[in-house]
């Protein structure tokens, strides 16, 4: 796992931005979600080599398309910590929120934390609809990530009301999510964003092409968003 991961930051380029430990940081923390993963759900992949690819390498690959470093991040549904776990290891100045609804995955995640010895990260556990109303998180991110599988007009609605006006929202989507991007236009105006040309890239080793779909945050968002989830699954902006 620690070569292929190696070997895929240095086909990204990334090899020179990135802390040198990263490669052994991340491979911890794949062993670590494998191990727990024969007890609890955390994901549908189970061998090491795919996940070092599919989740360490998939969510390394959003550093190419713009700098972290020294800002402040926040992962919506993280769930096993992808891709602000991976970001963090990979950014050690990066300040990381890991905002998710169930607390099982966060207290597990709370010991990766641990275990690695990670500053400047934390865990949330609360609703995305919810914890945007709260001062201390409404738009106070310079970047938002998430790799939630949800339409994006959801996604804009749960992400967009945490980014400071000049930051940036940060959906990893597959190449062929062009249709549902337009389709979010409506909301992506609504909520004070624009969009920004999405960025494509190939997982190093698979073939496998994804794209990260880049909102830029232009104005604030109304204060009547985000509404409440039942309202916006039923009617999307």
């Amino acid at each position: 796992m620690r070569e292929i991961i190696r070997q895929g930051l240095i086909e990204m380029g990334l090899d020179k931005r990135v802390s040198p430990i990263a490669p052994e940081h991340l491979t911890r923390y794949g062993l670590m979600l494998l191990e727990k993963n024969a007890v609890m759900n955390l994901t549908a992949i189970r061998e090491a080599d795919d996940v070092a690819r599919l989740h360490m390498l998939d969510c390394a690959a959003l550093l190419g398309c713009c700098d972290f470093a020294g800002k402040r991040l926040l992962d919506v549904g993280t769930g096993a910590g992808f891709p602000g776990m991976v970001l963090k290891i990979l950014t050690p100045s990066l300040d990381v929120t890991l905002l998710d609804s169930l607390q099982k995955r966060l207290s597990w995640l709370d010991e990766v934390i641990a275990v690695l010895a990670l500053q400047n990260i934390r865990t949330v556990h609360g609703r995305a609809e919810e914890c945007a109303a709260e001062s201390g998180f409404r738009e106070q991110f310079d970047l938002v990530t998430s790799r939630a599988v949800a339409d994006l007009r959801v996604l804009c609605e749960l992400c967009l009301p945490y980014v400071k006006v000049g930051g940036q929202m940060l959906a990893m989507k597959s190449t062929g999510s062009t249709e549902e991007t337009d389709a979010a236009g409506r909301a992506v105006s609504i909520l004070g964003g624009r969009m920004l040309p999405a960025y494509d890239y190939v997982i190093p080793g698979t073939g496998i092409a994804h794209r990260v779909v880049r909102i830029e945050k232009i104005a604030p968002t109304p204060a009547k968003y985000p509404r409440r989830f039942s309202q916006i699954k039923k009617s999307p902006l």
